[in-house]
């Protein structure tokens, strides 16, 4: 079909993208980026599903490798600071190339950037195999030497560009989705990374305690080639080129900053988002250690995994249910349900409650992202959101490792050893129970607790009710642009 013949039946209007960079450099009219005409929605939601079913095959690789590395490390080291390093590193450099990735999303159709993560990633993965096969493991596992951070090193960074195709796939659901079921697309965004987490955790443990870390790099390395060899199949037509954009350079941070001022109290809420990463950086670098405290790595995998079902069941509820008329409120609401179970599914050293507060926990979580990700959609120009997500990306991803950074080594060498001290555990005990991990759980209470009376204050702010409004007012126009007459 070419864009000259007619628009199906049931295909709405081309949204207008990019009407204000109508124009090349050398004033000549350009066609517009987008043309949704060209297929019907529902068989733009297919495509999409062959995307989304692409990535989250690219996200359980990459995951599966990384929750492998974590696990090896503290089990042949039992050091809770080498855990929080490279998970607050991991953390850290996807801070420092997220503004990168969005300036890029937004200059290259988005198919194209999604090819080029995953053959990257690919090759950096094939580089950490070889490393893993000419290394001795004794060298590899010695973190005063180099060779050890050289080959954490290089999985991080195959690791941290594949985030790039998430950038671009917030952007392809604005392409490929109506406005009005974006909520539920994103919920659905968020039931694929619950079944990330589930069949890494099994397989990461599975892998580490049963097939040892260098036929875990293999698979990893098979499964991203087979994702790459899917993604070459790939086609969305709706996309006739890069949305016009107005980036600068490959690091555009005054156009991504000009591109989230310009949507009032849009700063505010990403802001809000990186308090709230601040309180997630303490359960990233201490969680693995708890369980594994608690349970042999091929149990902790298939525990999580279990907990992790909580993230399906709640991208399942958004993608059938939505996120109401107001994604906000919603949001503060699910981080308020957050910070209460953050602070007591610890309170026993109880197997059963560590589980059902992890999995309540990631019930929660994709209602936090999606309706972040849903006003983003709703109030951003498509030929801005790259650098708007990766901008959110950049502040929100750059708390989570300054947390685990200060808690890892707090933790390992004033917390814990106080809270397995006889003085310490006696303390404890009324509050925390008996158990080796109460200082593990002492952090948690305290994080859950600030997590609590930070979305509370947030419902007071000015900033609430101007993020509102603005989303309540763009959703009621592109409405009455969908509906006829």
């Amino acid at each position: 079909m070419t864009e000259q013949e007619p628009a199906p039946p049931g295909a709405a209007a081309a949204p207008d993208y990019d009407a204000d960079l109508r124009e090349d450099v050398a004033g000549n009219p350009l066609p517009p980026a987008v043309n949704a005409t060209l297929r019907s929605p529902a068989q733009r939601s297919r495509t999409f599903a062959g995307i989304l079913v692409n990535t989250a095959l690219a996200n359980i690789t990459t995951s599966y490798l990384w929750f492998a590395l974590t696990f090896w490390v503290y089990l042949e080291t039992r050091n809770v600071i080498a855990t929080g390093v490279i998970g607050g590193a991991y953390m850290l450099l996807i801070a420092l190339s997220s503004i990168s990735f969005g300036t890029f999303v937004d200059r290259y159709r988005k198919l194209a950037v999604m090819r080029f993560a995953a053959g990257f990633t690919l090759v950096m993965f094939v580089l950490s195999g070889a490393m893993f096969l000419l290394t001795p493991a004794a060298a590899l596992l010695d973190l005063t030497q180099p060779l050890f951070w050289v080959f954490a090193l290089i999985i991080l960074v195959g690791a941290v560009v594949e985030n790039m195709r998430n950038i671009a796939l917030s952007t392809t659901v604005t392409i490929l989705i109506e406005p009005d079921r974006r909520a539920n697309a994103n919920g659905l965004v968020g039931m694929v990374q619950g079944l990330m987490f589930i069949v890494t955790s099994v397989l990461s443990g599975l892998s580490v305690g049963l097939l040892g870390m260098g036929w875990t790099v293999a698979v990893a390395v098979v499964l991203t080639a087979l994702a790459f060899a899917h993604l070459l199949t790939l086609r969305m037509p709706e996309e006739v080129r890069a949305a016009a954009t107005d980036a600068h350079g490959g690091f555009d941070l005054r156009g991504s900053l000009a591109a989230v001022l310009a949507i009032s109290g849009l700063f505010a809420l990403i802001l809000f988002s990186t308090f709230n990463n601040f309180i997630g950086g303490v359960y990233m670098a201490l969680m693995d250690p708890y369980g594994l405290e608690m349970f042999p790595v091929e149990l902790w995998g298939t525990y999580f995994a279990v907990g992790a079902t909580g993230f399906i069941v709640g991208g399942a509820l958004i993608g059938k249910f939505g996120l109401g008329s107001n994604p906000l409120r919603t949001m503060l609401i699910a981080v308020i349900l957050m910070g209460v179970l953050g602070a007591v599914f610890t309170l026993r050293e109880w197997a059963w409650l560590y589980i059902a507060g992890i999995w309540l926990y990631l019930v929660l979580v994709p209602f936090v992202e999606a309706a972040e990700q849903t006003v983003i959609q709703q109030v951003v120009p498509l030929n801005r959101q790259g650098r708007v997500f990766g901008f959110a990306m950049a502040f929100e991803s750059a708390a989570a490792p300054i947390t685990a950074f200060l808690i890892a080594p707090i933790a390992q060498v004033w917390i814990i050893p106080y809270a397995r001290s006889p003085e310490g555990a006696a303390q404890l005990a009324p509050l925390l129970g008996e158990g080796t991990s109460r200082g593990i759980a002492l952090v948690f209470l305290v994080a859950g607790i600030i997590m609590i009376a930070a979305a509370l204050l947030a419902f007071l702010t000015p900033v609430y009710r101007r993020v509102s409004a603005s989303y309540a007012r763009t959703a009621a126009e592109a409405s009455a642009t969908a509906s006829p007459g």
